[in-house]
C-alpha cells in the first residue's frame, strides 16, 4: 500500500510561531496565561497545559502576563488589558494582524465591509471588531442577498470585501462573482483575497492528492476551520475520505483493498500526530 503525504500538511508559519514562542515563554515564566486556545488542536493545547500554561476564556480572569492566541482578539480586549496593566504577548498570526489593519484603514475611509467567514470563529470575532458598525459577516453564498440589502440601506457607495484567512477558496470566488452581479456600477467595490497563501496551497494540494488516491485521511482538530475545509475539498474527489484528530480513530478494516492512501493535515496539526497516523497505517498487516 502506497502512502502519499501532502507537502503542505501540518503547522503553518502563524501556528508554529505561536506554539514555539508560547513554549519558550512557559520555561521563563511559570505563571503565564493564554486567552482562549492558542491554536485549534487538542494535543497542542494539552501539551502546553502540561508544560504549565493556564488557559482562560475572559481577559478579566488574567492575573499576570497573558498570551494572545494565533487567531487574534477583539479591539476591546487590548483596551481592557492596557487599562488594567495586563502585559500581553501578542502571537496573533501576522496574516490576521494584516487583515485587522486593512479593515481599520477602510473603515476609517468610510467603507462598508463584508467579511467572508464563520461568524462564531475566534478569528472573525476579532476581525469584525476592526470593521466598525457598517459591516457584515457572510458565511455562505446564501447570505449574500441579505448582506447586499443591508449595504444598500446604508447609502454608502464604497464596499470592501475581505475574508477569514482559512476560508474556502472556491466559496470566496463564488461569493465574489455574486457580489459583482448584485451591485451596480455606481459602487466603488474593492475586493481583497485575504485567504492566506498557505491555506490556498493546502486546499489546492488536497484537491490534487484526493484525485489520485483510493482513501484520503485529513488530520486535524475537530474545531479547526481549515481542517474542515480540507475535508470538504477531499470528499468532492475521493468518496472514501475521513477526518480524524489522531491515530486512535483509524480502523484497519477501512484499508481493505486500498492501494493508495493520501494524508493531509490542517495548519494546527503537529508533526507528531501525522507521524503517528503514518506509523499506524504501516503497522497494518495488509497490502
Amino acid at each position: 500500500m502506497e502512502i502519499i503525504i501532502g507537502k503542505t500538511a501540518g503547522f503553518c508559519y502563524g501556528v508554529k510561531n505561536a506554539v514555539d514562542k508560547a513554549s519558550r515563554d512557559i520555561k521563563e515564566n511559570n505563571n503565564l496565561y493564554c486567552l482562549g486556545e492558542l491554536v485549534h488542536n487538542k494535543k497542542v493545547v494539552d501539551d502546553l497545559k502540561d508544560e504549565g500554561l493556564k488557559f482562560i476564556d475572559d481577559i478579566k480572569n488574567a492575573k499576570t502576563t497573558t498570551i494572545i492566541r494565533a487567531h487574534g482578539i477583539p479591539k476591546n480586549v487590548y483596551k481592557y488589558a492596557k487599562e488594567n496593566n495586563i502585559e500581553l504577548k501578542d502571537y496573533t498570526c501576522p496574516n490576521v494582524l494584516n487583515i485587522h489593519k486593512i479593515a481599520e484603514d477602510y473603515k476609517n475611509k468610510g467603507y462598508y465591509i463584508f467579511l467572508l467567514g464563520k461568524s462564531t470563529h475566534p478569528e472573525n470575532i476579532a476581525t469584525i471588531s476592526f470593521c466598525g458598525k457598517n459591516s457584515m459577516i457572510i458565511e455562505d453564498i446564501d447570505d449574500v442577498e441579505q448582506a447586499i440589502e443591508e449595504f444598500k440601506k446604508s447609502n454608502i457607495k464604497d464596499l470592501l470585501v475581505i475574508s477569514q484567512t482559512t476560508f474556502s477558496l472556491e466559496k470566496f470566488y463564488k461569493i465574489e462573482n455574486l457580489i459583482k452581479e448584485k451591485i451596480d456600477e455606481s459602487i466603488n467595490l474593492v475586493i481583497k483575497n485575504t485567504i492566506c497563501k498557505a491555506t490556498e496551497l493546502r486546499q489546492k494540494e488536497t484537491e490534487e492528492l484526493s484525485k489520485k488516491v483510493d482513501y484520503m485521511i485529513i488530520i486535524g482538530g475537530s474545531n479547526s476551520s481549515n481542517t474542515k475545509k480540507l475535508y470538504e475539498v477531499a470528499t468532492k474527489f475521493c468518496k472514501r475520505t475521513i477526518c480524524i484528530e489522531d491515530s486512535n480513530e483509524l480502523n484497519i478494516k477501512d484499508f481493505k483493498n486500498i492501494k493508495k492512501v493520501g494524508v493531509m493535515a490542517g495548519a494546527s496539526t503537529p508533526n507528531v500526530s501525522i507521524e503517528e497516523v503514518i506509523n499506524k497505517i504501516k503497522s497494518y498487516p495488509i497490502g
